[in-house]
C-alpha cells in the first residue's frame, strides 16, 4: 500500500471516530435545574427521568431539599444569583418571591400551551398563583382540610351523616359528649395548628386581612364570630386542649374512640388505611367541613404546592417544557400514586377515579369551595401569631376580644412595610 493510501485510510478512521465520518456530532443536551421539596423531591424522580426520555435534548438536575430548609435556601439562592430554573413552592410562598421580582410571569406561556388549561384546575387553587392579576405559578398538587370521623360513633349519637351547619354540628358533638363521657371527646383540634381558627374565620366571612391586605381583620365581627366558635369547642369540653405532639399515637386514639372527629388533611387517608386496626377500617369516613350557614359557607383554605419558573433562568423554554410535562393529567395521576398528593387538575381526578373514591370524595367536594390565604410575604409570621393568640384564649389566659385586638396590633406592625411600599406605588 502506498504511503498516500495509508494516510488516507488513517484519516478516514479518525473521521469515523470523531464525527461519524462527515455526520454532525449530536448536540449537547441542555441542562435545567429543578428544586423539589420534602418527600416530593424523592417521589418525582421517575417522572423526571420519563421527561428526559421523551425530551432527549434536555437533562434535569434534580435537587431534593427538606421543607424545613427550603425557604431560607430559596432566599439565599436569590440573593446569591444561584436560583434554579424550576422549583416547587408552597403556594403561600409565591407572593413573597413575586415581590422580590424573582419569578417569571406565566400568562403568555399558558396562553400558548396545548397542555396547561386553566379551566381544568380547581378555581380557588388557581387563584393562589394570581398576584396583582399576573400568573406566577402552576398548581402541582393541592391540599385543604376536611373532617375525618368515626361513622359508627356519629350514628350511635343519632347522626347517620355529618351535619352541614354549625348548629347541627354542635348538636352532634353534644350528643357524642353525653354518650362518651369521661376522657373522651367529640373532636380533636390540635392547638399547635393555625388552620382551624383561620378556616372558621373564613367560613364566617372574614377576608383575614383588609384594605388591600394592609391591615389585620381579626378583631372585626366576621373573624370574631369564627374565633369564638372555635374557642367555644374547647370551653364546652368538646375538644381537648392538646397539640398533635401531646398524643402518643393519634391513630390509635382515633381507633379507641378517644375522639370521634378530626379536622386534617389528605395525607391521613393513607395513614388511616395503614394504621387503623381491621375492625375499625369500615367505621370511618370523611366529609366536607360544616359551615355556619350551610353550603355557601362551607369553605376551606386553598393549599398545596405550585411549580414556578425563575426569571434568571437561561433555559426558560426547556424549563417550561418540564412544567408542562409535570402538569399533564396522566403525570398528575402518576404523582398521586407515588405520593398520595391530590392532583391539581380535575381531569386527573375523574381519570383516576379519585372523585368518587370513598375517602377522597370529600376532598373533591371541598376543593370546589376553597379560598386562597392572604397573598402577602408576611403570611407565615401572621399564621404563627394566630396560633399563639388562639392558644392563649383556649387556655383561658386571654379573652377572645382582647386576644384578637392584640393580634391585629401585631399583624398591623408586621404589615407596616407593605403599607409603606404600597403608599408609594403610583
Amino acid at each position: 500500500m502506498s504511503p498516500r493510501a495509508s494516510a488516507g485510510l488513517g484519516l478516514l478512521a479518525l473521521c469515523a471516530v470523531l464525527v461519524g465520518c462527515g455526520r454532525p456530532a449530536p448536540p449537547k443536551a441542555e441542562t435545567i435545574q429543578f428544586w423539589a421539596l420534602g418527600r416530593e423531591g424523592e417521589a418525582v424522580e421517575p417522572l423526571v427521568r420519563e421527561f428526559e426520555r421523551q425530551h432527549p435534548g434536555i437533562r434535569v438536575r434534580l435537587q431534593q431539599i427538606p421543607f424545613s430548609a427550603a425557604h431560607e435556601k430559596l432566599l439565599t439562592a436569590y440573593m446569591g444569583d444561584a436560583v434554579p430554573d424550576v422549583a416547587q413552592l408552597g403556594n403561600t410562598w409565591v407572593a413573597e418571591l413575586t415581590v422580590l421580582d424573582a419569578l417569571e410571569r406565566l400568562d403568555s406561556h399558558v396562553a400558548s400551551s396545548s397542555s396547561v388549561d386553566s379551566a381544568d384546575y380547581f378555581p380557588g387553587i388557581w387563584q393562589t398563583n394570581l398576584i396583582h392579576d399576573g400568573l406566577y405559578g402552576i398548581p402541582w398538587y393541592v391540599d385543604t382540610r376536611v373532617i375525618f370521623y368515626r361513622t359508627d360513633l356519629l350514628a350511635r349519637a343519632g347522626f347517620p351523616a355529618m351535619p352541614a351547619t354549625w348548629p347541627d354540628w354542635v348538636a352532634a358533638m353534644r350528643s357524642l359528649k353525653q354518650l362518651a363521657g369521661g376522657h373522651r371527646y367529640p373532636i380533636f383540634l390540635p392547638t399547635n395548628e393555625w388552620a382551624q381558627p383561620v378556616i372558621f374565620g373564613m367560613q364566617a366571612g372574614s377576608p383575614i386581612l383588609k384594605d388591600g391586605d394592609r391591615y389585620g381583620a381579626f378583631a372585626d365581627s366576621a373573624f370574631r364570630r369564627g374565633f369564638e366558635f372555635y374557642v367555644g369547642l374547647f370551653r364546652d369540653g368538646f375538644a381537648p386542649p392538646l397539640g398533635a405532639n401531646d398524643i402518643g399515637n393519634v391513630y390509635q386514639e382515633f381507633a379507641r374512640g378517644t375522639f370521634a372527629m378530626w379536622i386534617t388533611g389528605p395525607w391521613n387517608i393513607g395513614q388511616m388505611r395503614a394504621q387503623l386496626p381491621p375492625e375499625v377500617q369500615e367505621q370511618w369516613g370523611t366529609a366536607p367541613l360544616p359551615g355556619p350557614d350551610g353550603d355557601s359557607s362551607r369553605v376551606s383554605f386553598a393549599g398545596g404546592s405550585s411549580l414556578v419558573l425563575f426569571r434568571r433562568s437561561r433555559h426558560a423554554a426547556a424549563a417550561w417544557q418540564l412544567i408542562e410535562f409535570l402538569s399533564r393529567p396522566d403525570q398528575q395521576v402518576r404523582f398521586y400514586e407515588l405520593t398520595g398528593d391530590l392532583p391539581a387538575r380535575r381531569s386527573a381526578w375523574t381519570r383516576s377515579g379519585l372523585a368518587t373514591d370513598r375517602y377522597a370524595r370529600a376532598f373533591w367536594e371541598q376543593l370546589q369551595r376553597v379560598r386562597p390565604l392572604p397573598k402577602v410575604p408576611e403570611w407565615e409570621l401572621i399564621a404563627t401569631r394566630v396560633l399563639e393568640y388562639a392558644e392563649l384564649s383556649i387556655r383561658g389566659r386571654t379573652p377572645p376580644d382582647a386576644a384578637l385586638g392584640r393580634l391585629d396590633r401585631e399583624v398591623d406592625r408586621s404589615l407596616a412595610k407593605r403599607r409603606w411600599v404600597l403608599g408609594r406605588v403610583p
